[in-house]
């Protein structure tokens, strides 16, 4: 796959089927981009597993951090790597090693490991690089537009309100038809 670019239908497609999240360096720093990515994955009815060494046994956000992907409660739907290429690279592999394969791996902004996400797509494995799950979703959604953001997306379309606080969904709200 070319991880230049990614469709909008790939990434909506992924953001949809995802319901659980273990986020690889993940801080409970309130000023760290992982801790509003966690925060805003939570807010938007998303399972996340924090993990962070450092933390582990603590929580953050009312979530329970885990020291390693081994420690998790199942395997996750998507890994979320908030970590340096070559580090991003390593936690693909023992990904792959563990058997416990998730449908997504996400590497953040500026995170990209080629070698890693072939790997990972040959087991596989779909892979996202150099991009932010919050960013794609608030894309997405129409509510980023909300700040005045360019989202390059135009529709007439309202996007589907589900419920909670200014909770705007990627897919239809059977509740919410016109």
């Amino acid at each position: 796959m070319n991880h230049d670019t990614y469709s909008d239908t790939y990434i909506k497609g992924i953001l949809d089927e995802v319901k659980t999240v273990a986020m690889v360096g993940a801080s409970a720093n309130n000023v760290r981009p992982s801790y509003f990515v966690l925060k805003y994955l939570l807010s938007k009815g998303y399972e996340v597993w924090p993990i962070n060494p450092g933390q582990a046994g603590k929580e953050i956000l009312g979530q329970t951090v885990y020291a390693s992907l081994d420690d998790l409660p199942g395997t996750p739907d998507m890994i979320d790597i908030f970590r340096n290429s070559d580090a991003a690279g390593k936690i693909v592999d023992e990904v792959i090693a563990s058997g416990n394969l998730p449908k997504v791996i996400w590497m953040q902004l500026t995170v990209r490991h080629d070698a890693a996400a072939k790997r990972a797509e040959d087991a596989g494995i779909k892979m996202v690089m150099d991009r932010c799950p919050k960013i794609e979703y608030g894309r997405l959604s129409g509510e980023i537009g909300w700040a005045g953001v360019n989202s390059r997306t135009l529709s007439s379309k309202r996007p589907a309100l589900k419920s909670g606080f200014q909770h705007r969904g990627l897919t239809k709200d059977p509740a919410n038809s016109d």
